[in-house]
């Protein structure tokens, strides 16, 4: 019986999750569109045919489609004129078409898109440390990894760090800051125990980041406090904790790409389903973050120089500003179908990944055996 609201909710929460992203990435589109004086004639909400729909006094019909998996922004004269029939170029109203605008307006306007997520996140990041307040994980010991230097050290679960060779620690932060940059070396170590003081030396393990050696303990963080902020710390705060996130993101897939990262945390849109339930049962403030965090992944996406994508739009328009003229057609063609190609293939894989994540695979490989 529970089945069905678990469904519910997990569907409802893709819809808003997937919406608000979208219509943020598409409206930096719209929004650059207009500023650069290119007409907009659609801006729509899902694909396929229309579930409600309208016209704005500027002539472009808004709608909401019923295949909810993106969206779009129909510009004017998006096409190159060579692609198109005299009909549709006797159409075009002179000054307000996309392909002729200066390289530098086209740019703008499709960077506008992932600009829009990252702007996104830093808001959002933003109003919840200031209502909210910033999740803080405090220097205190939730588990100890078996086999770890903390094991070795005898760590326990509960004990709080106090500090590090003499130096305060206030946060986890402050660990993994003291630990990191000191791979297999000794540290003194003082710690708070059932209210007791304890002094102690442990050897830091070692583990790679990006090719690099770094110190770990191999503990995990216990408790968690929030601190609310001013306004102008909690932007800040915001623009830090977006660049956090990005920085992270890209060092995770680039692991990927040089083997020292396993792929299996690639997901597509049935994992992002799933979280987007299971995060809306714990309360509106972890569905802002993850709304974030999904913000700044969409706008790293996008800027993938991949050919369809507006990462590989931005390609073609470096190369442009750098030849003086633009990349041949043929050229282009051959890079939208290789892009499109690619991205089905990470859409497959992705969505094969989400699959075995939730089980599915296991069950019909269980079934056909």
């Amino acid at each position: 019986m529970h089945a069905i609201p678990d469904l519910l909710r997990t569907v409802v929460s893709f819809a808003v999750v997937l919406g608000i992203l979208v219509f943020v990435h598409e409206s930096g589109h719209y929004l650059a569109a207009r500023w650069r004086g290119v007409h907009v004639e659609a801006f729509s909400i899902g694909f396929g045919r229309a579930l409600a729909s309208w016209t704005d006094r500027h002539g472009t019909i808004w709608k909401v489609a019923w295949i909810p998996l993106g969206g779009y922004v129909k510009l004017h004269g998006q096409e190159r004129p060579e692609d198109v029939g005299p009909e549709e170029r006797a159409r075009w109203l002179p000054g307000r078409t996309f392909h002729e605008k200066t390289v530098g307006s086209r740019a703008i306007v499709v960077a506008a898109g992932p600009a829009a997520n990252f702007i996104l996140a830093i808001v959002l990041f933003s109003l919840l440390f200031a209502t909210a307040g910033q999740p803080v994980a405090q220097p205190v010991v939730g588990q100890v990894l078996p086999h770890s230097a903390a094991a070795a050290a005898h760590l326990r679960a509960g004990d709080r760090i106090i500090a590090i060779d003499g130096t305060a620690v206030k946060t986890f932060a402050d660990i993994q800051r003291a630990v990191e940059p000191r791979p297999a070396s000794m540290l003194a170590v003082t710690l708070l125990r059932d209210g007791k003081t304890v002094h102690l030396q442990l050897k830091t393990g070692v583990s790679k980041a990006a090719g690099v050696r770094i110190g770990v303990l191999g503990i995990a963080a216990g408790a968690t406090s929030f601190h609310r902020m001013g306004p102008v710390a909690a932007v800040a705060a915001g623009f830090g904790q977006t660049w956090q996130i990005t920085r992270q993101t890209v060092v995770g897939l680039w692991q990927m790409i040089d083997g020292q990262r396993g792929t299996g945390e690639l997901g597509g849109p049935l994992r992002i389903a799933q979280l987007s339930g299971q995060v809306a049962q714990l309360g509106l403030a972890s569905l802002v973050s993850f709304i974030a965090v999904l913000s700044i992944n969409l706008g790293l996406i996008n800027l993938f120089p991949i050919p369809v994508l507006d990462g590989g739009h931005l390609l073609f328009y470096l190369a442009e500003a750098l030849r003086g003229r633009p990349i041949p057609p043929r050229a282009q063609e051959m890079g939208f179908r290789a892009g499109l190609a690619l991205l089905l293939g990470l859409f497959v894989f992705a969505t094969w990944n989400d699959l075995a994540h939730l089980g599915l695979v296991h069950w019909v490989a269980r079934l056909i055996g």
